[in-house]
């Protein structure tokens, strides 16, 4: 019997190891993940037609509309690599079929394609690439499709992707999984031995020209950047700087807790509170918190939790402060006095206050420092607050409304209110009656 050695990036080896439902791997761009599971899907249907097995290999992903959107180029350019394999498949302009007829490959597109993928017979292994937007009803879909199983085999899923979003469904359903049968590992440029020397060069060139965006390119970091960011340079250069790290509150010091109003109910905006503390020409910030549809019981409680008591906090809210809550019939600035806090209500700044923001918190940016545990879902936000463009006319349209823009808008408002003398600290409003 003839033995063929595999080339595969060390951190690897372990995922194609033992038995799985499962085998995945994302990263950044020249980590060699793609052609590494190209490669194993043309390896083990070599082995499953060896042991006579008869089935396809599904390549799928989310979009394909036509072969060239596939990831046939590269089962191809795998094949071509290892003469066992070239010996073994047909491989011709638009198929791959082994020639004593037992293994093909097919190709699809999860989002055109899904319905029928369930009508596919004999799924040995089906690899999803580029699986990032890959919806979590496709899944649901796909994976009781891959059904078929031998006396030491099953058919199994491989997944492989560049992250971009945290709460994408392969993130939730795979990386983050606990079962031992879902077999994966991260991998980057740096784990592959066969890194090419051009790719080098650009990687240089966008870590020295681009560094909004080299993370998420190339050290397989979520995205944080994207066209007409409004913050994303002043956050690298917070994190260049040693600005993102360890912040804590200061104990000494009033916490000052600047929200974004949203509303009650599930259609309601989401509620934020960014909570800093000012030490001497520092703004430090040392919370943030998010929450959609929920009424005002639940950020006091949110307070509680963070021992911000009247004591020691003071809230500021946005012009619209005194707005009654749609379901309880009570402002926020009252049901926050209620509860004993001291409360600021932020004039309207009038027209083109939200562009007012943006550029307060430019000016102040170089004297900002997150604490780097609590504050990173706003870290996100902000780096994601970008302006909304007419494509057609390529004009700038103001900021882009979406799920960046209410922690955005809160930190604006604290850049805002420490800027305008009015807005300043006020003396906590010790009530005897919320006094412990």
């Amino acid at each position: 019997m003839s033995t063929a050695q595999i080339a595969l990036p060390p951190k690897l080896i372990l995922v194609f190891d033992g038995p799985a439902d499962v085998r995945w791997s994302c990263g950044g761009r020249g980590s060699g993940k793609t052609r590494s599971f190209a490669k194993m899907a043309a390896v083990r249907g070599y082995i499953y037609g060896c042991q006579g097995i008869t089935g396809q290999i599904l390549c799928a992903r989310q979009f394909m509309n036509s072969l060239e959107e596939s990831s046939l180029e590269e089962c191809k350019r795998a094949i071509e690599e290892e003469p066992f394999l070239s010996s073994y498949y047909e491989v011709g302009e638009k198929y791959i079929k082994s020639r004593d007829g037992r293994i093909w490959f097919s190709f699809a597109g999860l989002d055109r394609s899904i319905a029928s993928i369930k009508s596919k017979g004999r799924i040995l292994l089906c690899w999803v690439d580029e699986a990032e937007p890959v919806t979590d009803s496709a899944w649901q879909i796909l994976i009781p499709t891959l059904r078929e199983e031998g006396d030491d085999w099953n058919a199994e899923l491989w997944v492989t992707w560049n992250p971009r979003r945290k709460n994408a469904p392969v993130e939730s359903r795979f990386r983050h999984a606990k079962d031992k049968l879902i077999r994966g590992v991260e991998l980057n440029w740096r784990d592959n031995p066969k890194f090419p020397a051009k790719l080098e060069r650009d990687r240089l060139r966008d870590q020295e020209e681009r560094p909004d965006s080299y993370g998420h390119i190339w050290e397989g970091e979520y995205e944080s950047v994207v066209d007409g960011a409004y913050f994303a340079s002043c956050l690298t250069t917070a994190k260049q700087e040693g600005r993102i790290g360890f912040f804590p509150a200061d104990p000494l010091m009033t916490i000052r807790l600047y929200a974004d109003i949203g509303g009650t109910g599930a259609k309601a905006d989401n509620f934020v509170f960014w909570a800093f503390q000012f030490i001497g020409g520092e703004l430090r910030v040392i919370d943030h918190y998010e929450v959609q549809g929920q009424p005002i019981g639940a950020h006091l409680e949110w307070l509680r939790s963070r021992n911000y008591t009247p004591a020691r906090a003071q809230i500021w809210l946005p012009h619209d402060g005194d707005t009654q809550d749609k379901v309880f019939d009570v402002s926020y600035r009252s049901a926050f006095e209620q509860a004993g806090y001291a409360v600021t209500v932020v004039p309207n700044q009038g027209k083109g206050a939200a562009k007012q923001r943006i550029e307060a918190v430019r000016r102040r940016f170089p004297a900002i420092r997150f604490h780097a545990e609590t504050t990173e879902a706003g870290r996100e936000a902000l780096g994601w607050y970008h302006e909304k463009k007419d494509e057609a006319r390529g004009v700038g349209l103001g900021p882009d409304h979406d799920w960046s823009s209410h922690s955005a808008d809160a930190f604006g408002l604290a850049c805002v209110a420490y800027e305008m003398p009015t807005a300043g600290a006020q003396p906590i409003n010790y009530r005897r009656k919320y006094v412990a």
